[in-house]
């Protein structure tokens, strides 16, 4: 039995997770998978009641007493510097130390995607982005602020030990999963000291992984060639900034962050899953949110969970209900949250 923390967040955190909640209950009682359901309050509301983001004793128990962790999403307008986001997001990601963020990138329908002429075969793709250094770490200062001589920095750390150890995620996954390719993106021409320490490491791991094929791309070389050619790609390890970016232009490719899926993991600690979209507190309750991202989200964490074939039932219902039409108005549909969730949930049971 895996025992699951569900935590909805803010705004449509909490519309998405009830979608995933009943995804994962109704697996459960069908006998397809055997996992517990807890549902944590952290988020704005509980914050602006009583001033706490997160205890200690809290976050004690969410990484140590369960099996995988579900985020809806964070954010609120009403608190202005987002503290409360930051405590739980990444507090979560720091204290179990998950230094991977996994972000695979499917077509599931080819008319959603910007890109002309391009089928479901063109655009399947994992981004290993490095998720606990570079420049997010919170490292700098800011001198004279608020003057015209103000100066700010912000300090892009990197560890040989940190650097590595994503590097070989990459590899190991395109190894297991019989990928082809694993691409570098970095800087190294515009940030040499942070790039060298790239691309220095890169070429060791890669050196015992002889099978599968390498390069490196610079991160906005790579930008433009993801547009025009993105079949090209299969597995693309980066730094935290280029990865946080690129992974959210490869999610517009494929439809939107929509349909965008991501877990943030440490093989052996729990793993914390999140779809990447947005709180969007103006549409919370209205039933417009889009469920599909956190659907595809518990499809990966049963497949980290070790329901692997659960996992692609549910991705293939999400195929059907796309292309069914069945989804709510930002793919052109006109059903609501709670209709697309039952669509999908029906269609992963009947498969």
């Amino acid at each position: 039995m895996k025992r699951i923390a569900l935590i909805p967040g803010d705004g449509i955190g909490v519309d998405v997770t009830r979608q995933a909640a009943k995804l994962l209950s109704a697996l459960a009682e069908a006998g397809r998978v055997a996992v517990t359901l807890d549902s944590w309050e952290l988020g704005a509301e509980r914050t602006l009641r009583t001033g706490i983001t997160i205890t200690d004793e809290e976050m004690a128990s969410l990484c140590t007493d369960y099996d995988a962790l579900f985020l809806g999403a964070v954010g609120d307008p009403r608190i202005p510097d987002n503290r409360h986001a930051r405590d739980i997001l990444l507090g979560l990601r720091f204290k179990l130390d998950l230094y991977i963020n996994l972000r695979p990138v499917r077509l599931y329908a080819p008319e959603l995607s910007p890109l002309k002429d391009i089928g479901v075969e063109d655009l399947d793709m994992v981004i290993f982005r490095e998720n606990t250094e570079g420049p997010y770490v919170g490292m700098g200062g800011t001198l004279k602020e608020g003057t015209p001589e103000e100066v700010a920095t912000e300090v892009d750390i990197n560890t040989r030990a940190g650097v590595e150890r994503i590097i070989r995620a990459a590899f190991e996954y395109a190894r297991l999963r019989g990928r082809r390719r694993v691409t570098l993106t970095d800087k190294a021409n515009a940030m040499p000291h942070v790039g060298g320490l790239w691309r220095r490491t890169f070429a060791d791991v890669r050196a015992e992984y002889a099978g599968i094929e390498s390069d490196a791309v610079y991160a906005d070389a790579l930008a433009f060639d993801l547009v025009r050619r993105p079949a090209r790609y299969d597995v693309i390890v980066a730094p935290n900034l280029f990865g946080d970016l690129l992974s959210d232009l490869a999610a517009g490719l494929a439809g939107g962050l929509g349909l965008a899926a991501s877990a943030n993991l440490h093989p052996g600690r729990p793993g914390l899953f999140e779809p990447v979209h947005g709180s969007a507190p103006d549409i919370a309750g209205t039933g417009q949110a889009n469920p599909l991202a956190a659907l595809l989200t518990a499809a990966l964490m049963l497949e980290q969970l070790g329901w692997a074939d659960e996992a692609a039932r549910v991705e293939a219902a999400v195929r059907e209900v796309l292309a069914a039409g069945r989804t709510t108005p930002d793919l052109g549909g006109a059903l609501t949250t709670d209709e697309v969730g039952d669509a999908v949930i029906t269609a992963a049971l009947a498969s």
